[in-house]
């Protein structure tokens, strides 16, 4: 058979349903392979970003890793902010780019470049992948296709990428039929001395748990909230884990970090110990000062990655083992226990929450408070599978406000950041759902970077409900500028323009319309949701001015937030 033939078979062995794409003549005998075959869906995007971002998206519902492929120069090059991606937030994907004959490559010659669109994507990719290879022998296909998928799924999974010439692609080739591949899970260091760590959880009198984004990238969430109710121990959350919990879940305290709770920062700065599960205690959770985040708390650190413990805050008693394992391991250990009534504390953080309630935050800019909208979005979207959110100040503002249900996903780009990442990654996540409606949460300036991905969910008939938070600027830098730049507000709100998106909806024949005032949120989410299972867009005008609150102010403890005390 062809080598573009066995390298289809081989990813659909895997498991792998849906491949993301944007044609080129490099990839030609791979995707001509793939119609021949018939097993995969080929989903055509309309930028490589977008592919990359959409396989992003599958592999984050599925598990399996998502595989996005791109010809070979700037459709290799344009992959990158998705493969990017992918890797800070630990998400397993293949990334296959088109490369041009061996013959045309120039190897060591001293040019730029011999053969038309010939780009060196190893090299650029090489930081930002967990591996990445260009398959210059016919022979040492099928073992690196192993070694991708193994990798890319294996330990703190993450993306690989494999570069393949034209002329290897259409190469014949005899192998053995493909297997499905099996991840490699590391081994705990040892076996986790759980004893001391359950002893003091229990003799502390404010424990916490913070769950982070490696309980979804290790598949441990069901795990994890059978082990926080068997403790009966309040849980933080991070950005990347803001659906560790259902909304309605009494354990559920709320966000931490730059934009967390306020209520949830205050409690964080009242425990005596904290549990640590697959975050990496970023800046945004911790703010710039990390002496007064560690304070005199006993914190158990539980990673895979060791580098990430003890990194940039000190003296975490670390536990280095995959997330499953741990828990699984803490659920034995602690069936034994006999942990104290945690009812006093939980009552001090419910007079925090009432006492700092979200939508009080802006409780004086005029038209749409956001974090109101947020909440009404979450009471009328019952019907969503996932919220998928952009990077801005929406994003904060729906880490803040939503209300998940037990079965919903929340997805967004945390380590990247990477604005435009919604509607393609929402196009991703509704193929793996298998047509289930999902909701993309977007602002006006992040939209735009990938606004030609309506051509998509129109072609495929995809049921995503958008809905832009319309500010008329890039917020949140504009947020940085009234703070820091006496409120100029150039490139942000001085020289930034935005379409009316619905009439931008009404040329993709997509149903859209807008709402200003209070009272037309719910009239207008009503509209979202009459169908169900097709596409709409909800442009919702928020005021320029509008910033997130609270904001941990830069240089000081994480527990003081603006607007009442000010960045130095």
């Amino acid at each position: 058979m062809k080598v573009s033939d066995y390298i289809v078979d081989f990813i659909y062995a895997q498991g792998v349903t849906h491949i993301f794409e944007v044609v080129g003549g490099m990839i030609t005998h791979l995707i001509d392979s793939m119609h021949r075959n018939g097993n995969i869906q080929i989903v055509s995007m309309h930028h490589e970003q977008a592919a990359a971002f959409a396989a992003e998206g599958f592999a984050r519902v599925t598990g399996t890793p998502g595989v996005a492929l791109a010809t070979s120069g700037p459709g290799a090059t344009n992959l990158l902010t998705g493969i990017g991606s992918c890797f800070f937030d630990s998400i397993p994907t293949v990334f296959i780019t088109g490369q041009v004959n061996r013959t045309e490559m120039k190897g060591e010659l001293p040019i730029r470049q011999l053969g038309f669109q010939e780009t060196d994507i190893v090299a650029m990719a090489g930081p930002i992948t967990k591996a990445a290879w260009c398959l210059t022998s016919i022979e040492e296909v099928p073992a690196r296709l192993e070694q991708a998928f193994r990798i890319a799924l294996s330990g703190r999974p993450g993306p690989v990428l494999l570069d393949i010439p034209m002329d290897v692609q259409r190469a014949g080739i005899s192998a053995d039929p493909p297997k499905k591949i099996r991840a490699v899970d590391l081994d705990c260091e040892k076996r986790i001395e759980l004893k001391n760590l359950l002893e003091q959880l229990g003799n502390a009198r404010r424990p916490l748990i913070l769950a982070g984004g490696g309980l979804r990238s290790g598949r441990s969430m069901e795990l994890f909230r059978q082990f926080a109710m068997q403790i009966g121990v309040p849980v933080v959350n991070s950005l990347l884990a803001v659906d560790a919990l259902p909304y309605s879940h009494p354990l559920r305290v709320g966000l931490i970090g730059t934009y967390g709770n306020r209520w949830a920062n205050l409690a964080m700065g009242e425990a005596d110990f904290l549990l640590v599960l697959g975050s990496r205690l970023d800046i945004r959770q911790t703010g710039s000062e990390t002496d007064a985040f560690k304070d005199n708390r006993v914190i158990y650190h539980v990673d895979c990655d060791p580098g990430e413990i003890n990194n940039r805050i000190k003296g975490c008693v670390p536990i280095i083992c995959q997330l499953s394992s741990f828990l699984t391991q803490a659920i034995t250990a602690s069936s034994s226990f006999v942990f104290p009534d945690r009812s006093a504390w939980l009552a001090e953080i419910s007079v925090l929450k009432r006492t700092w309630p979200d939508i009080a935050e802006l409780n004086n800019i005029p038209g749409i408070n956001p974090n109101y909208f947020i909440h009404k979005l979450s009471q009328y979207s019952s019907h969503a599978s996932a919220y998928i959110v952009d990077v801005g100040q929406h994003q904060m503002w729906a880490g803040q406000s939503i209300e998940l249900l037990a079965n919903q996903r929340f997805m967004t780009s945390g380590g990247m950041g990477a604005m435009g990442a919604s509607l393609p990654l929402a196009v991703g996540a509704v193929f793996a759902l298998t047509g289930v409606p999902v909701v993309a949460i977007a602002g006006d300036g992040g939209f735009q970077l990938n606004l030609q991905e309506l051509q998509t969910v129109v072609q495929y008939h995809l049921p995503i409900k958008m809905v832009i938070l319309n500010n008329k600027a890039y917020g949140m830098v504009r947020q940085f500028q009234q703070s820091y730049f006496e409120e100029r507000y150039q490139s942000t709100v001085w020289g930034f323009s935005a379409p009316d998106f619905t009439r931008i909806a009404q040329a993709y024949d997509i149903p859209a319309c807008s709402i200003h005032a209070p009272d037309e949120v719910e009239q207008g989410l009503i509209k979202m949701w009459e169908d169900p299972d097709s596409a709409f867009l909800l442009q919702v005008f928020i005021d320029t001015k509008a910033n997130v609150y609270p904001k941990i102010a830069f240089g000081e403890p994480f527990t003081c937030m603006e607007p009442f005390i000010k960045p130095k």
